[in-house]
This record gives structure tokens, sequence and C-alpha cells, in this order.
């Protein structure tokens, strides 16, 4: 009997490790293959072998890559000896592109066959990476449908598979359960913070959001109820506790805590789509740091940043990013969606939109079944 087949998968941040995870469990039970590479917990429980550890690279923005180099090296190193002494069939990439790109270009230096789940946004910024994975990428599996047309064209073979949290965003408590489990009067505004899963993020964007829940608190009476992101250490937000504002943290519960809310708070990236997914309004907001803010205007080629704009291609929800991110623009946008219900009903309707565009249920068993296909 012929020894399972090994496969290299590369996930490098939370929501790649998630990703990742199912795919693992859907292609095991496919092919009982044996999987090793880098990711994080969620991996590690799915039975991937971690070779390298996600955490050690984990980074945001451009030049923030710069002070990561050496475990960036180190993890490529790591990951090309592993698929040069093991010969795996595939090695699939999961997002994370600072680090998959570099890797798959190792990789195809020995003959393995690079596979893409969760393609970076080349459609939003520095389009030229087209051209990389032209090269590397022998398939590459989208989960947003507009991207599927842009790769076609550029002459990739590309499958839209759906959007994997279709599957997996329900609530599981009503509001007025979450309420008392969590001490918060369900008669009163609720507001849902949702500041970022990374420390450089928090960092960011939780000076402004504190200063503008004081107003909103002090104005409205909103209470308001902080989703700690999987994996992230409580105390970070230690630092933005006041006497004016009350917060309360919820952990393991974010997306009943984003149901919970008249609207939410949310900085961009994989959260709006989860708050799409349960038709809560939003207001994104985000801020990078100022030199790789300097750098990404050079390169963005979109005006819409939020992807649950992106991917109706109109603004559904209101953007707060960089110099537009201040404590009285976010107290504005989220006292409109708290005084209006016209205004909540007209985002809830777009965000339908969006929730329809991201395709039925089923993405991890599609991707798994493509990627099986080709061992």
């Amino acid at each position: 009997m012929s020894a399972p087949p090994q496969i290299l998968i590369s996930a490098g941040e939370a929501s790649g490790d998630m990703y990742a995870a199912r795919l693992a469990r859907a292609l095991q039970a496919r092919t009982h293959a044996h999987l090793f590479g880098m990711g994080g917990p969620q991996m590690r429980e799915a039975g991937v072998e971690i070779v390298a550890d996600a955490s050690e690279i984990a980074v945001v923005g451009i030049t923030e890559v710069w002070h990561r180099l050496p475990a960036v090296w180190r993890a490529w190193r790591k990951l090309e000896r592993e698929a040069v002494r093991r010969k795996p069939a595939l090695a699939i990439t999961v997002d994370s592109p600072g680090f998959n790109f570099g890797l798959a270009r190792r990789l195809k230096k020995h003959g393995v066959r690079n596979v893409y789940f969760i393609s970076p946004q080349i459609w939003a910024w520095r389009p030229g990476r087209m051209r990389w994975i032209q090269r590397r990428f022998e398939r590459v599996l989208v989960i947003f449908p507009f991207e599927e047309t842009i790769y076609r064209k550029a002459g990739v073979a590309v499958d839209f598979v759906g959007h994997p949290l279709v599957d997996s965003v329900r609530a599981q408590m009503t509001r007025e359960q979450f309420a008392a489990k969590f001490g918060l009067d369900a008669k009163r505004p609720i507001v849902s913070l949702l500041p970022g899963s990374r420390p450089s993020e928090i960092r960011r964007s939780m000076p402004v959001i504190a200063e503008a829940c004081a107003r909103l608190q002090k104005e409205r009476g909103v209470r308001f109820a902080l989703a700690v992101a999987p994996g992230l250490d409580e105390r970070i937000f230690d630092a933005y506790e006041r006497s004016d504002l009350r917060v309360t943290r919820v952990a393991g519960a974010v997306y009943d805590t984003l149901a919970a809310g008249d609207c939410a708070i949310v900085s961009s990236g994989t959260a709006t789509v989860e708050a799409a997914l349960l038709g809560t309004p939003m207001v994104v907001v985000y801020r990078l740091s100022g030199p790789t803010a300097a750098i990404a205007r050079r390169l963005i080629v979109t005006p819409l940043f939020a992807m649950v704009n992106l991917i109706p291609g109109r603004q559904v929800v209101p953007e707060l990013i960089q110099e537009r991110f201040t404590a009285e623009n976010l107290t504005r946008e989220v006292g409109q969606l708290l005084d209006s219900s016209e205004v909540r009903e007209q985002q809830k309707r777009g965000l339908a939109e969006v929730r329809l565009k991201l395709g039925p249920g089923g993405a991890i068993e599609r991707a798994a079944a493509i990627i099986a296909g080709m061992l």
C-alpha cells in the first residue's frame, strides 16, 4: 500500500490559520494526506504538523515587515528544507502574500506545484504582482466573485469557490441573552467594537475609538461590547480604560458580540465580512503607520478600502481611513446609525447584497475537491 501524499500548507495570520485548518480537515478526509507547514493553533489542532510557527512572522504593513525579516528568512529556510526532504505532492499557500510569495518562489525551484487559496488583493494594490502569480502558481482559488474575472483575463487558472465564512458565521445567542450574560441593558443602544486582532492595529485604533465611545456614552447613554479576538491577550486593552467610559470586554464570542449590536465599529479586514454576514450596520476604521501609509498611497489603485464596499463596487458602509479616522468623524458616523432607522435599514440592504455575492455555503469542500483532484 502506497504512503499517503505529503502536502505543504502555509498560513501566516489568525484568519489564514482558521481557513487553512478547515481546509486541512477536508483534505485529510478526502485524501488521507499528511499535511505539514506553517500555521498557528487552529492548524495544529486540525492535525497539521507545524514546522514554522506563524506567530513569529505575523506583521501588518509594508515597512513593519523589515523588523521581522530575520524570522521570515528562518521560516522560509525551514519550510524549504522540509520540502526538499519530503517532496510534497503540492504546496498550498493561504493568504499572507508578504510571506507566501517568497515561499512559493523557493518551492518552485525544487519542482513543487503551488496552489494559492485566498489569493492576495492584487486588484486593489500592487497589480504588478499578477506576473508573480502567473510564474509561481499552477492554480488560484478565490473567495470573491469579481476576482475570478481578473485572474482569468490575466491567463491564470482560477476557480471561484465562495467565501468560507458563509458556513461558519452564526450567532449563538439572542440580543437579550447576550445582554443578560454580559451585564448589558438590551433596551439601551449597544455598539459592538472590533478594533483588530493584532497589537499594532489596536495601538493605532484604540485611542481614537475610546475617545469617540466616551463622547457617545455621554451624549446618548450608549453601551459598548468589545470583542476580544481569538488568541489576543485582553490585557492589551487595559491601557485604554478611562474613568468616563465603560466598555464590556467579551472573549470567545465574536459573532454574538457583533449580532447583539445596533451597529459596530470594525477594523477593516475579515471582521467586516463577518459583520456583513450577520447583517450588522457598521463604520469601518483603519490606520496604517506613517511610513506604510506613504508607500501604500502610491500602490493602491482602488478608491474603496473596506471589503464590504469592494465586493459590490460601491460604498455600502462608511470608511474612516488614515486621516479621516478621527474621534469627531467616528462619533458623527456612529451617531447617524444610532439616530436613524432609515440609515440602518439602507445599510442592511446593502449588506444583504454583499452576502449574496459571497456565494453559497460549501467553499471549503469545493476547494478541497479541486485540490484533491490535482494530486
